[in-house]
């Protein structure tokens, strides 16, 4: 490769980098609002290990944090303790370490569609299509865990990928999956599911045929002990899972958001329909701005064209993996009662923005006099569509979705907080959320102090367990917020 090429393939990326790097970081502790229920749960629980070694009901170093009794699990917040450390627990600790996932999820879209295509153009845009994707955004700048579930994920999907070079590729590919499942629940559901793609994969482009030929066998075992080894390991990783819903009540809490008959069906194709694809996107301001689709209209264009492409042109497997993994994407969300679900199907994002790429590619390949202005174009129409959107989100999204972001509760902590001194017995209704959660978090209460003053209340039929009160602070159906004029 040429120097100048060389430069060229640094330099594009890092734009890219940079781009999505001040799109999260700009004003991340002010925008949204507030940090919501889960983000102050992830960052106590972060801080009450970074203090104590135990989570905020006293287990020592857990696999799965009771939380409020939907067990978190502990990839994400684990990954949030040294930002507390360095920097105290506020928002910016807690929504950091999502910008890095965001961030390596952007960059190993590139190396993944590059992998899959012997194209750096492709990878460009597919990099480039997730750094400004509406879907993924509002994610990527907030303590959402899936975006860890996500870059454990790609990073799995990668390394499977590369077992042609080494047989313990496949080790490492096995120990994403599980990092990823770890991360966020959804990644329970389709990482098995890739698993069985890319094994399939694997066995009819590589194994199945060295093995039926004849190899050595010291070439065998290169390829049996890590296949071995990853199995071990999958079946050790399984357990905590398998005690969770068997004998906790994480069980309860799954029966409670699950989807069963038809529903299943039609919650998947819902994905899929132009309403939630362009029209209004997810309807949750915790999740995507109102008017707002989960795609732009030139990128559902785009895709087609990709699908084309893909489709008519005798693909061999390794050209139809984004395709394949991207049908598995809404099946986390199809099989629970609130469907489409941006969050529980943001696996598919970086496959969508692969194909989107396969289209602008070849759509550019179509005039190809013409090949690096349309390129161009295609570049400047997208930073259009982004720009509105980024703007949007600076001057009415933090309005608009304030109480959805639970901002009363940031305001009664933060802004009167300094106030609490004055009062022997402070009462704070449970309107807007789990008000306990941000009491603790906004005022950094003393861990060790509060495990022994909580009193909780019994665990509701979602198998949610709450503070009733803890020191001077009592939380409950009362007729007003208290005021401190």
């Amino acid at each position: 490769m040429s120097l100048s090429k060389l430069v060229s393939t640094r330099f594009l990326l890092t734009l890219i980098c940079i781009l999505f790097l001040f799109t999260r970081l700009y004003k991340i502790s002010e925008i949204p609002a507030s940090v919501y229920w889960d983000e102050a749960s992830i960052g106590y629980n972060a801080y009450s290990i970074s203090q104590t070694l135990k989570d905020e009901w006293g287990e020592f170093l857990p696999i799965h944090f009771r939380a409020f009794g939907e067990f978190k699990l502990p990839v994400y917040i684990y990954a949030v303790v040294p930002f507390v450390k360095l920097f105290g627990l506020s928002a910016f600790s807690v929504r950091l370490p999502s910008v890095l996932f965001s961030l390596g999820v952007v960059i190993l879209t590139y190396v993944l569609a590059r992998k899959l295509y012997g194209s750096k153009t492709i990878g460009f845009f597919s990099s480039f299509f997730v750094s400004i994707s509406p879907w993924f955004f509002i994610f990527s700048r907030t303590g959402y865990e899936a975006t860890a579930g996500l870059f454990f994920y790609l990073l799995a999907v990668y390394f499977f990928l590369q077992y042609q070079k080494s047989s313990w590729y496949i080790l490492f590919s096995v120990i994403g999956f599980i990092l990823s499942a770890y991360s966020y629940n959804s990644f329970r559901v389709i990482a098995p599911l890739s698993i069985l793609v890319l094994v399939i994969n694997w066995i009819s482009a590589g194994v199945y045929p060295m093995l039926r030929h004849g190899v050595g066998m010291t070439k065998k075992r290169r390829i049996i002990w890590p296949l071995l080894l990853s199995a071990v390991i999958l079946v050790l990783s399984i357990i905590p899972i398998y005690r969770l819903y068997k004998f906790d009540s994480g069980g309860v809490r799954l029966q409670a958001v699950g989807a069963t008959g038809t529903a299943v069906i039609k919650n998947y194709f819902s994905h899929f329909s132009p309403d939630f694809l362009i029209l209004k996107g997810d309807k949750n301001l915790r999740s995507q701005q109102s008017g707002f689709g989960q795609l732009y209209l030139p990128e559902l264009i785009l895709a087609v064209l990709g699908l084309l492409y893909i489709i008519c042109r005798k693909p061999t497997t390794a050209c139809l993996l984004p395709l394949l993994l991207l049908l598995l994407g809404p099946v986390p969300a199809a099989v629970t009662k609130e469907s489409p679900h941006a969050l529980r199907s943001i696996s598919m994002v970086p496959f969508i923005a692969i194909i989107v790429a396969q289209g602008a590619v070849h759509l550019g390949q179509l005039f190809k006099n013409r090949k690096y202005l349309i390129n161009f174009t295609i570049v400047i129409i997208f930073l259009i569509f982004f720009v509105n959107y980024f703007q949007n989100f600076l001057n009415l999204f933090p309005v608009e979705s304030a109480k959805d972001w639970q901002y009363e509760y940031k305001v009664i902590n933060k802004d009167y907080g300094d106030k609490f001194d004055k009062y022997s017995r402070i009462f704070i209704s449970d309107r807007y959320a789990q008000p306990y959660i941000f009491t603790l978090f906004y005022l950094k209460y003393d861990p060790d102090k509060f495990r022994k003053e909580a009193v909780r209340n019994s665990i509701d039929q979602w198998g949610f367990s709450t503070v009733k009160e803890f020191g001077k602070f009592e939380f409950g159906k009362f007729p007003e917020i208290v005021s401190f004029n």
